[in-house]
């Protein structure tokens, strides 16, 4: 049984300790294309099936004819004060990369970076207990790993997992006429921003909980199906970066009905009221000119669209004869909000938004 969570706004806030936090800490999108521009793999033998070409989750090495190895790691500063509830957060997130490639995690390792001068040792045990917690939910290890003294609070995981080759499951691989399903309510990156103000509810913080530590399991069920052609999880850049993602790598523009989008409670009224996150307006600039909006979406959308999902849910680009299984993939695990939030058609590379 979990312990009783710190109260959030109890007088040592990890939040204090960092510039940001969760998936909101990501170099702004914009300035990771500046940063990767000239930068390439190397040497790629046959075997890497998947590398940093998409900016897919994961890496994918194939090992033989019935397995491939799915490489992966995530790591960030605090986004809540709890620091048992930090290392579930981070440690779901970091896992969720092998889910979306359509894998089973099989083994992490722990990457920990702390103030040690700053930061009591049993709270830096409380960090790592969440994540073990997480890992032990998941069925896997935590092997080993490595540990430094930091300026600013670090935790997250390096994580593998295993495929079968035919089964991988890219961000680039949708096709005109899918239907887009979404796995987890958007809002996470609102509710932290009302959590630093010190204005969530406690009742909006254990949503946030529930919601960041959930494990992205369908996708080893969705990566089974043969009408799911692509699979993405929505996490940093927001649901608009990454169906942007997913988007360019297939070449064809995606379309996102905004009322079909399911929304975490009371964030769109959090929005409205100015609990918006930085991270937010850096991924708007950074991809906003890709990015079609229809009139009379409400005033939030845009700053929902790109607000920056913490352990967010799986994004499926399935045929429409499929979503009817994908739907209960989801709700098998679960997940009783995950509904169809869009689709794709031929065309230029990028985003419309309808009302």
């Amino acid at each position: 049984m979990n312990p009783t969570p710190m109260n959030p706004l109890a007088p040592l806030r990890l939040t204090s300790f960092s510039h940001g936090g969760g998936c909101g800490c990501k170099i702004a999108p914009g300035v990771l294309s500046e940063i990767l521009r000239n930068s390439h793999a190397g040497f790629i033998p046959p075997e890497l099936m998947v590398g940093i070409e998409t900016a897919d989750d994961a890496a994918v090495y194939k090992l033989n004819d019935t397995q491939a190895l799915i490489a992966t790691t995530d790591f960030f500063m605090p986004i809540v004060d709890d620091p048992y509830e930090f290392g579930r957060i981070a440690a779901t997130n970091a896992i969720s990369d092998v889910y979306a490639m359509g894998g089973k995690p099989i083994m992490a390792l722990a990457l920990v970076a702390m103030p040690v001068n700053q930061l009591p040792i049993e709270v830096i045990g409380e960090i790592v207990r969440g994540g073990q917690d997480v890992c032990r939910a998941a069925g896997i290890p935590i092997a080993g790993g490595h540990t430094i003294d930091s300026v600013e609070p670090i935790y997250g995981l390096v994580v593998m997992g295993l495929v079968h080759p035919e089964r991988v499951r890219r961000n680039a691989g949708a096709q005109p006429g899918d239907l887009l399903v979404l796995g987890k309510p958007l809002g996470v990156g609102v509710l932290s921003a009302a959590l630093k103000k010190e204005k969530l509810s406690e009742a909006g913080y254990r949503q946030m909980i529930d919601t960041t530590t959930k494990l992205n399991t369908p996708g080893i069920a969705l990566a089974q199906l043969d009408g799911v052609h692509a699979l993405t999880d929505v996490t940093g850049f927001g649901l608009a970066g990454h169906a942007l993602e997913l988007a360019r790598g297939a070449g064809l523009t995606a379309v996102i009905e905004w009322s079909k989008v399911p929304l975490l409670d009371g964030v769109e009224a959090m929005a409205a009221d100015g609990f918006v996150t930085g991270a937010s307006g850096r991924n708007w600039q950074g991809y906003g000119a890709e990015v079609v909006l229809a009139e009379g979406l409400p005033a939030t959308a845009q700053n929902l669209l790109s607000d920056p999902q913490t352990s967010g849910g799986l994004l499926v680009s399935c045929a429409p004869e499929t979503v009817a299984a994908v739907l209960q993939a989801f709700r098998d695990e679960g997940f009783a909000q995950a509904a169809v939030v869009g689709h794709t058609e031929a065309g230029a590379a990028g985003l419309r938004v309808l009302a």
